[in-house]
């Protein structure tokens, strides 16, 4: 069983732990499948039939992303108009997400107490991504908890970007295993 990791951050380059997460899928090609979409897609015109085989040719599919103005990036959000369309993931005909796991990935540069009802942001990281859920869940996929780093505007040590890795490697297995 493999996962196609879905990768949406614009700039790997610039990444504080989206460039390792990716790395780390690399790394462990047996379990998943890394697709950097701003590398795929430097015009930023998505192929959608492309994306659709690849999502059909596994057996899981995770949203990798940084969170942007509590969303994700735009390239990440057009993935999502262009590939999750009618007739394939949704409606009449539409069940290639049907049962699939599905599952998000993301990092966030806040720290987790300002993503609580008593924090900064007053909601919880799993209340601004009810939307995805809700995505998946109307496509019918087997939509799975998420994974998050929090805090990545303060600069993580080498040694916890590297642990975070590997339990992102973890969270992958497990996506696949239940």
């Amino acid at each position: 069983m493999t996962a196609l990791v879905v990768a949406g951050h614009p700039d790997l380059g610039e990444s504080v732990i989206n460039r390792h997460w990716v790395e780390a899928s690399r790394r462990h090609s047996e379990l998943c499948d890394a697709h950097v979409l701003a590398e795929a897609y430097p015009d930023g015109q998505i192929d959608a039939e492309r994306e659709r085989r690849l999502v059909d040719s596994h057996d899981a599919l995770i949203l990798q992303f940084p969170l942007y103005w509590f969303n994700c990036p735009p390239l990440m959000k057009q993935w999502l108009d262009d590939v999750l369309t009618h007739g394939w993931a949704c409606g009449v005909g539409g069940n290639a997400l049907r049962n699939k796991p599905v599952a998000l990935a993301v990092s966030a540069d806040i720290a987790q107490p300002d993503y609580s009802a008593e924090g900064r942001y007053r909601y919880t990281l799993k209340e601004l991504l009810t939307p995805f859920e809700t995505t998946f869940d109307y496509c019918h996929a087997d939509y799975r908890p998420f994974f998050a780093l929090y805090g990545t505007a303060h600069a993580p040590s080498e040694e916890h970007i590297s642990q975070n890795a590997e339990a992102y490697v973890q969270f992958v297995r497990d996506l696949q295993s239940r």
